[in-house]
């Protein structure tokens, strides 16, 4: 029998879903509590879509169990669908229609009455910053501006639960910020917010909980202060050096038994250690070595290395993604 608690406003047990040989969705199970932002963060390709395409009833899973708002959502595909906002990874909105068009078209497909959803589209309009658009065809609007208007209309019947999957994809830095600052704000008003993100700092930054999912399994949950417990005792410090990094490297760790070092370029080291790490002793011993020490500067353990060292991916290949998606389309 599937668990539930009054306090979750969604529930998945044991969700799975093969597409041929390949397995997008392992044994997924997890809870989001009422009023909470939950992440789902994990490569491209590691079953966030699919998952949420599972949970609003887009895509049937082979086997598992869900309950939105203690609906049964397997018995009852779209029992749930009047409670919940949907923000897809690309946008559904039609080009031919303005943005005020766009918005009281998905407020009528929600039985929302002709009068309530133009006043409710005027006011999603100006709030989103958007109202000088209104008038225009969304097809003319700009990556970021219609990122913005594609998660009004997933709001206009105002929803309890909201779905966003990669809602920054492709959004410069301002506009990426100014999303982030409408879904901390609907979260704020008490709205559930379920988002999956490649974006480590997007997720620690917002996020409540974070789920670390890798090629369709769940492989770590928790808040982010729990799953940074696993980065106590660790001190690290990053040396700019003016040269020979990886000579340096070796000699730092010859001299210091209690001293691991990173490369991160030929001219860049991290030092790490279990206790305090000695700047001014390592800055002399680099520095007896014939190079310069341009900065030594302590870093803060990141949700980045919790997630690298859970995962074993590399933090490169989460960045690689972000730029690669965000040279796929302008603001």
């Amino acid at each position: 029998m599937m668990k539930n608690s009054a306090g979750d406003a969604i529930v998945a047990e044991d969700l799975a879903k093969r597409f041929g040989d390949i397995i997008a969705v392992d044994s997924v199970t997890f809870n989001v509590h009422r009023g909470e932002l939950f992440g789902f963060l994990g490569p491209n390709g590691a079953g966030k879509t699919t998952t949420i395409n599972i949970l609003i009833g887009l895509v049937r899973p082979d086997v598992g169990a869900i309950r939105i708002a203690d609906i049964d959502c397997i018995n009852n595909p779209k029992g749930a669908q009047h409670l919940i906002g949907v923000v897809p990874d690309e946008s559904n909105l039609y080009p031919e229609l303005t943005g005020f068009e766009n918005l009281c078209f998905c407020g009528s497909l929600y039985g929302v009455t002709r009068h309530d959803r133009e006043i409710r589209a005027r006011e999603l309009l100006d709030r989103f910053d958007l109202a000088d658009a209104a008038g225009r065809k969304f097809a003319g609007y700009s990556r970021g501006m219609k990122r913005r208007l594609t998660i009004a209309s997933a709001i206009i019947h105002k929803p309890n639960i909201l779905f966003l999957d990669e809602p920054t994809t492709g959004i410069d830095v301002a506009g990426a910020r100014q999303i982030r600052q409408m879904i901390s704000d609907l979260n704020r008003a008490g709205t559930t917010i379920f988002l999956t993100t490649h974006y480590i700092e997007e997720a620690e930054r917002l996020c409540s909980r974070i789920a670390f999912i890798v090629a369709g399994r769940i492989v770590k949950t928790g808040t982010v202060k729990s799953l940074m417990r696993q980065t106590q005792g660790r001190y690290v410090v990053h040396f700019a050096v003016s040269a020979k990094a990886a000579v340096l490297s070796k000699v730092i760790m010859s001299e210091f038994a209690g001293l691991n070092c990173h490369l991160v370029s030929n001219k860049d080291i991290c030092v790490e250690s279990t206790e305090p790490v000695r700047v001014g002793t390592l800055v002399r011993l680099i520095e007896d070595q014939g190079a310069e020490v341009f900065e030594a500067r302590k870093v803060r353990p990141s949700l980045e290395e919790v997630f690298v060292q859970i995962t074993g991916i590399e933090a490169m290949s989460m960045k690689l993604e972000k730029e690669k998606a965000r040279a796929g389309g302008g603001v």
